[in-house]
């Protein structure tokens, strides 16, 4: 008999599924393909976790044509996956996430989880 797979919902902030809808039909293809194995209780090879934003919350991470797509998601949310920012990366630092983005998820991270537990 084969395993039953429960697939959790995701849901999105707003202003994070605007900035998405602005993404390269690739891209956007791409982080939806990371989302659905998320649901489904796994973790895509583009996803990693993010480090300072709490247990449960991962970075999804794309090139495309010479620019970088980010797209940050909570996991452990009312029993959801919840998609709470995305952003073209603009930085020049490398590969590492600019602090300025990430000073934007604390506040309406905490506020979330406070909100649906």
């Amino acid at each position: 008999m084969g395993e039953i797979r429960t697939t959790r919902p995701i849901s999105w902030i707003k202003r994070a599924l605007k900035d998405f809808e602005a993404f390269p039909n690739h891209v956007q293809s791409n982080v939806l393909t990371a989302l659905t194995i998320a649901a489904e209780g796994g973790k895509a090879d583009i996803a990693k976790p993010m480090h300072g934003l709490g247990s449960g919350v991962f970075e999804i991470a794309l090139g495309h044509r010479g620019d970088a797509f980010r797209v940050i998601y909570a996991l452990r949310i009312a029993d959801e996956i919840w998609v709470v920012h995305a952003f073209p990366k603009k930085s020049k630092q490398g590969i590492k996430t600019p602090k300025s983005e990430l000073d934007l998820l604390k506040d309406p991270l905490k506020r979330l989880k406070e909100a649906l537990r």
